[in-house]
């Protein structure tokens, strides 16, 4: 049972040390990380744009008065 301990311990400090000991370091990012994240920034960019006019087409519906409801407010104040 020692010899089994003593193996098993030695295994562990060998591979801990393997584990611990540093790769090859990257300087930075390469060319294809910097054209994929243009290209999804292009992607939000041009979806975006079209989601802003119409959201702005909605405010504007929201808060013009129709055709009908200014014919009704001018027979209204007519009939006063």
């Amino acid at each position: 049972m020692g010899t089994t301990v003593k193996t098993i311990l030695v295994t562990l400090i060998w591979i801990a040390s393997a584990v611990a000991a540093e790769g090859k370091e990257t300087e930075g990012s390469g060319l294809l990380l910097s054209l994929f994240i243009g290209f999804g920034a292009l992607i939000i960019v041009f979806q975006l744009v079209p989601s802003l006019i119409l959201f702005g087409s909605m405010l504007k519906g929201l808060f013009t008065r129709t055709a009908k409801e200014t014919a009704l407010s001018t027979s209204e104040e007519n009939d006063k």
